[in-house]
């Protein structure tokens, strides 16, 4: 008999916040995190302590997955970041980085926490207000009849994970492959409803990055034995959902009732046969089916000229309906359609290293694609499939806001200088609607901008200094070999690339008291060209996810845990 253990008490924690257990792993996250920021990142690797597979990565959203918690506290701020990032799929490290900052500085400045929460959520209000505002200066309009705003900004998303392991020239080859990739899934003509293609993602392990490419169609697995003779376009195809190996258990729920004598497997194997003339008879040269098919309507078909593909897979089921219009057969106890059949253009086969791929050309305009990755081995090659999936992504939500932020922590930058200034302007009449002195309305904004700069010296992993510009607020790093003085004489740039040192600027240490300014916009004949562009619609997103998240770990009074 099993011993009898009396149950625990759940535990209830006060005030979580003023535990120095709580503090010190929210400060160890912090580090983890920092140090996995930007294009100069260290990479993680993430191994739990009774066995699985080692993860080398530097992404939020592996990341935080990998990571395992014991704290609520923990839970929530990794939660509400994964939400975020599995909405978005960029800015997951800003927002964590930024609302990790946020309650640290809060417990630092010691303010009551009702008066922080007020004042971080009235400055959210003000940055979101000046982001939206036309003529803000950190946002950038995008030029979509260039591809070189897109180009900048699918690479902003792509150099920033240094687990890919690019080179320059890899890099910039990824980067316009994935602007290639977005652009064909976009149609050309645009309905009341618009509805985007697909891409699907190919992965090639041991190959060069730079034989990665991008094709119209798509290219499935190679069928053994494919002849494809000389077939005449377009071709006419079949697509079937349901299960073609002629097993009972295919045919579906309730009881089958069997005359004495009767084959079965005859019966079946007879109807499929009948399947396969009808098909002949409708002139079908493609046969493709989403599980098995019988091996004997394979080399039926297959003797009469029919090119037959099984084990599609439900995720190619999609792409493939909209590359052929074909609509799916679920069961073979009808006669099929004529509005069922697709069609293709031609059909080839590509030869990619030791992988053969058939390439199903469109017929017509597509939004079907398939990209081609390449990469020296599984690390890499998996991060870089990743990495591309969250750039189709990001390139996707700049269809609904047609602009970028500027990168390289300028933004942030940016935003701190403005806050500041515009929170000292305002003291007199912000600080009793929100029912809190001057003095605590200034130490409160003190920490938000404390926090927004905090995330641009994230950037930084070489030892060097972060330091912001007086004059347009933009980041600036000085390496740790290279003084101040030096930096004004060389012909450094920003960032974000977008503004260039000369003599008569003047600099700031970043998280050092400076006097507060307006950032002076850019006045340029010209449109800005940065080098580094961030996503506008997941930085804003990121931006109010930080500020809320932090608010919400702020407000709690207690924790109760069951130990059992």
């Amino acid at each position: 008999m099993s011993r009898l253990v009396k149950k625990s008490p759940s535990v209830c924690t006060d005030l979580p916040l003023n535990s120095s257990d709580v503090c010190n792993k929210l400060r160890l996250m912090k580090e983890l995190l920092k140090s996995s920021y930007g294009p100069t990142a260290r990479l993680k690797q993430v191994h739990n302590n009774i066995g699985g597979a080692v993860v080398t990565t530097s992404t939020s959203s592996v990341l935080l997955q990998a990571i395992s918690c014991s704290h609520p506290i923990i839970s929530l701020i990794k939660g509400s970041i994964l939400n975020h990032v599995s909405r978005f799929s960029d800015c997951g490290l800003f927002a964590s980085v930024f609302c990790l900052s946020l309650i640290e500085e809060a417990g630092r400045c010691g303010l009551r926490k009702d008066v922080m929460i007020r004042v971080y959520k009235h400055l959210l209000s003000l940055c979101t207000a000046h982001l939206q505002q036309e003529d803000c200066g950190c946002k950038v309009k995008l030029d979509f009849c260039s591809s070189r705003s897109l180009i900048t900004l699918a690479r902003s998303v792509i150099a920033s994970k240094p687990t890919c392991v690019l080179s320059e020239p890899e890099s910039a080859h990824i980067s316009r492959l994935a602007v290639q990739a977005f652009l064909l899934t976009v149609p050309c003509n645009i309905p009341d409803k618009v509805r985007l293609g697909r891409t699907v993602t190919i992965p090639i392990e041991g190959h060069s990055v730079l034989e990665s490419a991008v094709f119209s169609g798509l290219l499935l697995d190679t069928p053994e034995n494919i002849s494809l003779g000389s077939l005449c376009s377009p071709l006419r195809m079949v697509l079937f959902s349901a299960s073609l190996a002629g097993d009972l258990s295919e045919l579906g729920d309730g009881r089958i009732e069997v005359h004495q004598g009767v084959d079965t497997d005859s019966q079946i194997l007879d109807q499929l046969l009948e399947l396969g003339k009808q098909v002949l008879k409708d002139e079908v040269k493609l046969f493709v089916c989403q599980k098995v098919i019988h091996p004997v309507l394979q080399h039926y078909l297959r003797c009469n000229g029919v090119i037959v593909i099984e084990r599609l897979g439900i995720s190619l089921m999609e792409p493939l309906i909209q590359l052929t219009g074909a609509q799916p057969v679920a069961t073979l106890h009808t006669t099929i359609p004529r509005a069922a059949y697709g069609e293709v253009h031609n059909v080839s086969v590509r030869q990619f290293g030791s992988k053969t791929k058939m390439h199903l050309h469109p017929a017509g305009k597509t939004t079907t694609c398939t990209m081609i990755l390449c990469h020296r081995n599984e690390t890499m090659l998996n991060e870089l499939k990743l990495v591309c999936q969250k750039t189709e992504h990001v390139l996707r939500l700049t269809l609904r806001e047609p602009c970028a932020l500027l990168g390289g922590g300028c933004t942030e930058t940016h935003l701190a200088a403005y806050i500041r200034y515009q929170s000292k302007n305002d003291v007199s009449e912000s600080s009793p609607v929100l029912s809190c002195s001057q003095t605590e309305y200034l130490l409160a904004a003190e920490a938000f901008c404390r926090s927004l700069e905090s995330v641009a010296t994230s950037l930084e992993h070489d030892n060097g200094a972060s330091l912001i510009d007086l004059t347009h607020a933009h980041h600036w790093t000085l390496p740790s070999d290279v003084t101040e003085e030096h930096l004004k004489d060389a012909t450094a740039l920003c960032g974000c690339g977008v503004v260039q040192s000369c003599q008569n600027r003047k600099w700031s240490y970043l998280n050092t008291e400076y006097a507060e300014f307006s950032p002076a916009p850019l006045l340029t004949a010209a449109p800005l060209q940065p080098t580094v562009l961030d996503s506008f619609t997941a930085k804003v997103n990121a931006l109010e996810v930080a500020v809320e998240t932090a608010n919400l770990v702020l407000d709690v009074r207690y924790v109760i845990q069951d130990v059992n």
